[in-house]
């Protein structure tokens, strides 16, 4: 018995004594050149660990687990990755496609899904165990792949212009398809109350809208012809649409191959202005106050950042970080940025309202900024 006494207290002696994790801090920085993540701390503006070994990650997401200790990576080969950022380490790995272009995980944080380039089609995964439970053939690239309130996937097909909608709530998984939804949808966002989803279309101008609120959802389109008269540009990097781009009642969405970005009301889901850039935009990103939209470019305008104004819709500001700035994050508050400048191998901090320089963070060829706040976040 006073053995048995004399083991509990080192038990709970150990537990009292070991240092206990926070994650709401925390973050990841893809390193794409390395197949590595980068965990760091929004408050110490620091990074505390590499973790390696997640394959190609040249075009990568991730999305994180609602408790926010597990991550789960995307990567251009094809594997989805979870990772633990309380251990800091592979809490697990499978290479389920030839080529993934991203993924979402479901409301309750049970599955996670992957959309596919290669062979297309989505697959969808048990988030503790990464065991496949659903496979689900488009005969075609998928993207725009988003989470859904009800348990529900929504995704996009490029080559068929068709929005299928993947509702796993129940025993069965049920499927629902939308036709016509335009030519080459080239990526998708959904608002944070999981009503409006929002497609972009690379074959013709415009996007296309679905109220996911409806029982029958019908295509919606959004500024048909919006660079009719223009003079065709070249596209140099496709811009990314994502839920951070609500302005209080209004989109603010990069316009394809034109140095502009376009505002929308998000009730009437028509054209409320534009504000032309440097460059052809590729993240517009709202501060989560929605008063800023920050704002990088395309390659060969890829160093400088413009920061507009949502009452005015003007730009304020413009600066130049470095070469090649591939992503931006807000802390959940928005009172900081950061910024990956991937050819001067650092993330960058910035004051959001002053504008100023905060502090530089070294990171191999860094690319998405990805903070755990996430977890709570539709879409995200």
């Amino acid at each position: 018995m006073k053995r048995l006494t004399t083991a509990l207290a080192l038990i709970l002696a150990t537990s009292v004594s070991a240092e206990p994790t926070a994650t709401g801090d925390l973050g990841l920085v893809i390193e794409r050149a390395k197949g590595s993540v980068l965990l760091v701390d929004q408050s110490d503006r620091a990074a505390l660990a590499r973790i390696e070994g997640l394959g190609d990650l040249s075009h990568a997401s991730l999305v994180y687990s609602p408790d926010e200790r597990f991550a789960y990576v995307f990567g251009r080969d094809g594997g989805l990755t979870k990772v633990d950022i309380v251990t800091r380490e592979i809490a697990g790995r499978v290479v389920q496609a030839g080529n993934a272009i991203g993924g979402a995980i479901s409301d309750d944080g049970k599955l996670v899904a992957v959309s596919n380039y290669e062979p297309g089609g989505v697959r969808i995964f048990d988030a503790e165990t990464l065991e496949m439970v659903a496979d689900i053939p488009t005969d075609s690239k998928t993207i725009g792949l988003v989470d859904a309130p009800g348990r529900r996937f929504v995704f996009t097909m490029w080559d068929s212009g068709e929005t299928w909608i993947a509702d796993l709530s129940g025993d069965e998984m049920e499927i629902t398809k939308i036709t016509d939804m335009g030519e080459n949808p080239y990526d998708a966002l959904i608002t944070g109350n999981g009503r409006t989803y929002i497609t972009g279309l690379f074959g013709e101008d415009g996007l296309t809208a679905l109220d996911l609120w409806e029982d029958d959802p019908k295509p919606i389109r959004v500024l048909p012809g919006y660079g009719r008269g223009k003079k065709e540009m070249p596209v140099y990097k496709m811009p990314h649409l994502e839920g951070w781009a609500l302005t209080g009642r209004e989109f603010v969405l990069p316009a394809v191959g034109h140095h502009e970005v376009l505002w929308v009301d998000a009730d009437t889901l028509t054209e409320t202005g534009r504000t032309q850039t440097y460059g052809q935009p590729v993240f517009a990103m709202a501060r989560p106050d929605g008063r800023q939209v920050w704002v990088n470019f395309a390659h060969p305008l890829n160093d400088t950042i413009q920061v507009i104004d949502s009452k005015t819709k003007t730009i304020i500001h413009e600066f130049k970080p470095g070469p090649a700035v591939l992503h931006m994050e807000f802390t959940p508050r928005g009172h900081e940025i950061w910024i990956s400048v991937r050819d001067a191998g650092k993330v960058m901090v910035y004051d959001t309202h002053t504008f100023e320089k905060l502090r530089e963070i070294e990171a191999d060829s860094p690319s998405g900024i990805f903070f755990t706040a996430r977890a709570h976040r539709t879409g995200l």
